[in-house]
């Protein structure tokens, strides 16, 4: 397809998402769904007119998906208001944590046992689908800094999280398949790739987020500076926190996450003094200054809603991108038959006994659990990693086989989460 009609193609898109967005709201319909139909109809499944090699464009496919992930997870994080010492960021670690690694051990026993697959290309496979997708699950997640929905606080919490915990496991199954040290007996993998990484990743992102919120302040508080820029502002800490994260080989995407977390954490920690709804008024406060960038009491909640406003319109961007992507790529030349029985198995048998399992003991009741259970929105995620794994050097055919088992995962996903999440959020509000 020629690059004119790319651009019609990109206006339709762009202008029907700007249109008839709200139309969806009341509908078991989302706008992710339609993305990934028009995909579909440009590509094999449909009239043919556009075909995405993405093994050979591997590259330029992960970069992609990289670039959407970071942003999702930075803006994940600005969603995220309560202090780490609320427990509710209890059951998100044990999800993210304890949930995604029995994901990862269910699926790659799985595999080894039905399919006889190598240990290596199983739990590379389990680490690619186990965690839960910060880019397509805005149905689900938090839809601000003052929402206080326990369940949309665990899931946005989670998929914050988990899209950096996985990492381990790739890194293990690339290097059971050779393509990565991982020390005799794991040595080197478990203190890289596990300890100093996380670590790392969280405590990096976490100073960078609180380096920049306080310098910020200071100066449109004290000096009316630093005013005007927040869209260069949130794109400085993202680059910053993963580029760093990446010099020292420590998890960028858990580097984001912190980031964000932390430039909220900085913004309650100068408002908390107020009460929320004055934080979030937007009646003049009396102060001299029209601008609320620089007024003293409005300056911080200020400055971390319009980065967050700022970071929803860039992922939306990246989402249709590459669920566009995703669409094309579906072929019917490459239907795995595995995919009949192992996508059933991942939904509704492995991600709930993870989470039962992960959420033992927790005063989180049990509706509350069957609602995480069900909603392990698989999506962008999924797909960096797999494109990571295939520029990492994996075979042309196990990435082609991987290929087409997980984007039928996603595609499966994205349609039935997609008719089900809305209705069954407003029917666990209503409950509560």
């Amino acid at each position: 397809m020629s690059l004119e009609y790319w651009y019609i193609l990109a206006g339709v898109l762009l202008l029907s998402v700007a249109l008839a967005g709200s139309f969806f709201r009341g509908l078991p319909l989302t706008t992710t769904m339609c993305y990934f139909l028009i995909g579909v109809a440009c590509g094999p499944f449909g009239f043919g007119i556009v075909y995405i090699d993405p093994v050979e464009r591997s590259d330029t496919l992960e970069h992609l998906a990289e670039l959407a992930v970071i942003v999702s997870l930075f803006t994940a994080g600005l969603k995220l208001r309560p202090p780490l010492s609320d427990k509710r960021w209890r059951a998100s670690a044990r999800l993210a944590f304890g949930s995604m690694a029995i994901t990862v051990g269910l699926v790659a026993t799985a595999l080894v046992l039905i399919l006889d697959a190598s240990w290596g290309v199983a739990i590379l496979v389990g680490a690619v689908l186990a965690p839960t997708d910060p880019v397509l699950a805005s149905a689900v997640q938090l839809t601000g800094a003052g929402d206080k929905n326990h369940l949309r606080f665990n899931l946005t919490a989670e998929a914050g999280l988990n899209d950096g915990t996985a990492f381990p496991f790739v890194m293990l199954g690339l290097g059971l398949l050779g393509l990565h040290d991982i020390g005799a007996g794991g040595w080197r993998w478990f203190a890289v790739d596990v300890v100093w990484a996380i670590a790392a990743g969280l405590a990096l992102g976490w100073a960078f987020g609180r380096l920049t919120g306080e310098l910020v302040l200071y100066l449109r508080r004290c000096h009316k500076e630093g005013i005007g820029y927040d869209l260069f502002l949130a794109l400085g800490v993202i680059a910053l926190s993963y580029g760093v994260a990446h010099v020292v080989h420590a998890y960028g995407f858990l580097a984001v996450f912190a980031a964000g977390v932390a430039l909220r954490s900085t913004e309650r920690r100068h408002s908390e003094a107020l009460e929320e709804a004055d934080c979030y008024s937007e009646v003049d406060d009396g102060e001299n200054d029209s601008n609320p960038a620089m007024q003293p009491t409005r300056a911080p909640a200020h400055m971390t809603d319009m980065l967050l406003e700022w970071n929803e319109q860039v992922e939306r961007l990246f989402e249709v991108a590459l669920v566009l992507c995703l669409g094309i790529m579906l072929s019917p030349d490459h239907i795995p038959v595995a995919a009949l029985w192992f996508i059933p198995l991942l939904l509704l048998v492995i991600r709930p006994i993870s989470v039962m399992i992960g959420l033992a003991g927790h005063s989180l009741n049990t509706s509350g659990k069957l609602m995480i259970s069900w909603l392990g929105i698989r999506g962008i995620g999924s797909f960096y990693y797999l494109m990571y794994a295939v520029s990492y050097g994996l075979s042309e055919g196990l990435s082609r086989q991987l290929l087409s088992l997980v984007v039928w995962s996603i595609a499966a996903s994205i349609f039935v989460h997609g008719v089900t999440a809305s209705p069954l959020m407003r029917y666990y509000g209503r409950r509560q």
